[in-house]
């Protein structure tokens, strides 16, 4: 098959690709950076450039949909409406245009809102920043195109934090300020994360190319879910440290985020500590996978292999 991945010189798009070319498909990845070391040249397309999305997907059979704009602290916020909600309507565009009848898209969990508790595929989603309410309006792009015509096939995956060896999201903050001396534990740590390996993320987007027509949604996460005291242990441990370090009460650590915040709008600098990454940090965040194991796909990674590796590839040195 011919596999246009737009957001493709990313992270997971990465991983991605290899997986699709080793399987024999044709890739083309769309993305408005370039990468060095890929296997397959990367065309410059911006998703919020309708025509040039539409001449750049001629000829495909499917297409991924990994561009987002995700960081918390995004400004202005109409940047998340313009990449992640007109870039999915341009993208259905592309699709009408070219006859594309297969969508396969990465949305987020935080659809859900923070401690929603063990959030399934049927709960009421309750977005909670403008990146969760830009990515539930681009599923519902999405989810009109799929019911328009019987033969479109939609997969949305709502997705875990992800991590992995070259990532530089969530987890490798943590891991870079465990190791760097600078990380407060702020809370209990009781409460729960349903995080994701790269590498079994892509393997579950590989798969998905097997299901038929209609609209199939799916939590991703790897399981068993840690809980941030465990996830901290494991860390430091694995870097030589001992113990939880330095903590903090949630209250205290909620003030000094608000804190950053107000410092960051009077200066104009981005801080790594905001209440909002306070917020989640020390929130339940948990998905329930069943629907997914359902489908007979078998991780190709542990959970605590996938930690490891990153740890050795990024910090061991």
């Amino acid at each position: 098959m011919k596999i246009a991945i737009i957001g493709g010189a990313g992270f997971i798009g990465t991983h991605l690709t290899y997986l699709l070319k080793h399987a024999g498909h044709e890739v083309r990845l769309l993305d408005v950076l370039k990468s060095e070391d890929f296997p397959v040249e990367t065309l410059i397309v911006n998703v919020e450039d309708r025509a040039a999305l539409i001449e750049n997907l001629k000829q495909c059979d499917v297409i991924y949909n990994l561009a987002a704009e995700h960081r918390d602290d995004v400004s202005p916020v109409e940047r998340y409406y313009a990449v992640n909600v007109r870039g999915a309507e341009n993208i259905v565009a592309a699709a009408e245009a070219n006859g594309i009848k297969t969508i396969i898209f990465n949305s987020t969990v935080a659809v859900y809102g923070l401690d929603g508790g063990e959030s399934c595929e049927r709960d009421t989603p309750a977005p909670f920043n403008d990146y969760a309410k830009s990515k539930l309006e681009a599923e519902g792009i999405f989810n009109r195109w799929v019911a328009s015509n019987a033969q479109n096939s939609l997969v949305t995956l709502r997705l875990v934090a992800t991590f992995g060896p070259r990532n530089r999201g969530n987890i490798y903050t943590l891991m870079k300020q465990i190791a760097s001396g600078k990380f407060i534990m702020i809370g209990a740590g009781k409460n729960h994360k349903s995080v994701a390996y790269v590498k079994n993320v892509a393997a579950f987007l590989q798969h998905c190319l097997s299901f038929g027509a209609g609209s199939h949604l799916y939590n991703y996460a790897d399981k068993p879910d840690l809980n941030m005291r465990e996830m901290v242990r494991g860390i430091r441990q694995a870097l030589g440290k001992k113990g939880l370090g330095l903590r903090l009460p949630y209250l205290i650590g909620l003030l000094g985020g608000r804190s950053f915040d107000v410092l960051a709008k009077l200066t104009g600098k981005i801080f790594p500590i905001s209440a909002i990454r306070v917020q989640k940090f020390c929130a339940n965040t948990v998905v329930n996978t069943d629907k997914l194991e359902a489908t007979g796909f078998a991780r190709p990674y542990s959970l605590h292999k996938g930690l490891n590796e990153m740890i050795a590839a990024e910090f061991k040195s």
